[in-house]
């Protein structure tokens, strides 16, 4: 039987054998609540405030502004709840862009319905955001800017720098980054004068584990937890620490950062190759990447058929990719990031994804090419 060629890492990806083997090894013999007093617990927050110090290094900030939490979705509600619902005495203007993750989506809404005035950011076919549009929109009242790093449909690249230097000169707003989908692929931290005020990361998006993330600060910021009980992580997110979790999310962090120019390197040179077969379909294929978009995604749609049709075909032939966002890909309607591309309607049905990781080769990507060539030839009566 061949082996399976995974392409979907957007989506998840399979821990590296360095984290599950730091993962078992502080579960086996570090297994003590951090929060006790004794010896083994005393060891275990070593150990916790260790990987804490190592994440805060390559994010370049204190080690007192980095929580661990259960991965991206809490990290982002947590950073939005937090700094909205604790600043009103400046604002309740909060502005997102119309691309953002579910979970940056769904919690503005619940703030709208607590008075929050909520705008959000148009993009371009690029799905970039325009920093005309930004500057015109932000207010002295304008609280929180929330926005994604790296989209997770189509990989656009947003300017964050340039967003931050915008918002911090004209506002006291806090910029929130999603980084999920850009932290080891590409350069994002705090260094420098200008940059986010807070980045949310995940573990299981960097050859991590599921339930482990990261909520960093640049630096102190007026938030209000959100998780009350014994005062674990400072106090802000109370809770027994998970202490392997932590650990793993850490070695994979540092070896996401040591490897990231060596996979750029092969990404880019993929991701190339692929777009340039893409293009060689004409108009039945619409390609909603772009070449200056995140090397590690790529996004395209055959006209008029189901992404599903396309999945299972290359799922047939031993390659597994996705439709659109994983989080979305199980629900009927149009995503709402191809809505905001204002894709024609011969292609909304069926966006594909695909998405490399630290384990695919040069031998996947070949692979790839042939399935798609030999796709698109049975599927080829089926394409109007």
């Amino acid at each position: 039987m061949n082996e399976t060629i995974y392409l979907d890492n957007s989506a998840t990806t399979k821990p590296l054998k360095e984290v599950l083997q730091a993962f078992m090894v502080v579960n086996e013999q570090y297994y003590a609540n951090p929060a006790s007093i004794h010896a083994m617990g005393v060891e275990a927050n070593d150990l916790l405030m260790r990987a804490r110090e190592q994440v805060a290094d390559i994010l370049q900030t204190e080690a007192k502004y980095l929580l661990f939490t259960s991965g991206g979705t809490e990290s982002n509600n947590a950073a939005i709840f937090g700094i909205a619902r604790s600043n009103t005495h400046i604002g309740k203007h909060i502005l997102t862009t119309e691309i953002e993750h579910p979970s940056v989506l769904e919690t503005v809404k619940q703030l709208s319905k607590e008075g929050f005035e909520v705008e959000y950011l148009n993009v371009d076919q690029r799905g970039v955001i325009s920093l005309d549009e930004l500057r015109a929109k932000i207010r002295k009242d304008t609280i929180l800017v929330s926005m994604m790093h790296v989209n997770n449909e189509m990989g656009a690249i947003q300017p964050i720098e340039e967003a931050a230097k915008l918002i911090h000169e004209m506002s006291r707003a806090a910029l929130h980054v999603d980084a999920v989908q850009s932290f080891g692929k590409l350069a994002v931290s705090f260094k420098g004068e200008e940059g986010p005020d807070c980045i949310s990361i995940s573990g299981h998006k960097i050859h991590g584990f599921k339930g482990s993330g990261v909520l960093a600060f640049r630096k102190a910021i007026r938030w209000q937890p959100y998780a009350l009980g014994g005062g674990q992580e400072f106090g802000l997110r109370s809770g027994t620490v998970a202490v392997p979790q932590a650990v793993a999310l850490s070695k994979a962090a540092r070896m996401a950062v040591e490897t990231m120019n060596d996979h750029a390197k092969n990404y880019r040179q993929w991701h190339d190759e692929i777009l340039a077969q893409l293009h060689e379909y004409g108009e039945a294929i619409h390609i909603l990447s772009t070449p200056q978009g995140a090397s590690h995604i790529i996004s395209f749609s055959v006209r008029d058929l189901k992404g599903e049709v396309i999945i299972n075909a290359m799922q047939k032939r031993g390659v597994i990719v996705s439709t659109s966002s994983a989080c979305s890909s199980k629900q009927t309607k149009t995503s709402h990031v191809v809505e905001a591309l204002h894709l024609d309607e011969h292609y909304k049905k069926g966006v594909i994804r695909i998405s490399f990781g630290a384990h695919n080769t040069v031998e996947d990507i070949e692979k790839f090419k042939q399935v798609l060539a030999e796709v698109m030839l049975e599927l080829k009566g089926e394409i109007k």
